[in-house]
């Protein structure tokens, strides 16, 4: 990494905006993008990436002026594939296992991501989540998804 780079945290957080921006704003492009009145479906993503972008042109600008950056760490693998593998579960469970089943897994699968997890505080959290999660979405909102899936019997 060159020397001059005195952030390198904020370099690299910047990259990463850039990229997600700009990839926003080159997908957007395959669709209309209507105007500020009436919006066709470009028009958030291109908006959102090119800000993202911008925000990503700054931290990284600023990695070269800011002082006091310490290193990168190791690239978290473990946990990375732990949050990832909980996200992709709850898509997966959501329809035949229901909300609570989902919900319940997420969180207990990618609360094991962190080093700090412990069971007796995890089932608490993931039940009352649970919960939040069926009174705002199926009670509140009214959307269509069940409880306890038909895998359970629901």
């Amino acid at each position: 990494m060159p020397s001059n780079i005195r952030h390198p945290k904020d370099f690299w957080t910047g990259i990463i905006f850039l990229v997600v921006g700009l990839v926003a704003v080159i997908v957007g492009r395959n669709y209309t993008m209507g105007t500020a009145g009436r919006m066709g479906p470009a028009y958030f993503p291109t908006v959102l990436g090119g800000l993202l972008a911008l925000i990503g042109i700054a931290a990284i600008v600023r990695a070269f002026f800011r002082e006091g950056g310490e290193p990168i760490g190791k690239l978290a693998v473990k946990e990375t594939i732990l949050v990832l593998a909980s996200v992709l579960l709850f898509g997966f469970l959501i329809r035949g296992g229901g909300i609570l089943i989902a919900v319940l897994a997420i969180i207990v699968v990618s609360g094991y991501a962190s080093a700090q997890f412990k069971w007796r505080h995890a089932i608490p959290v993931a039940i009352g989540l649970s919960v939040f999660a069926i009174v705002v979405f199926i009670k509140l909102l009214a959307l269509p998804i069940d409880i306890i899936g038909p895998w359970f019997g629901g």
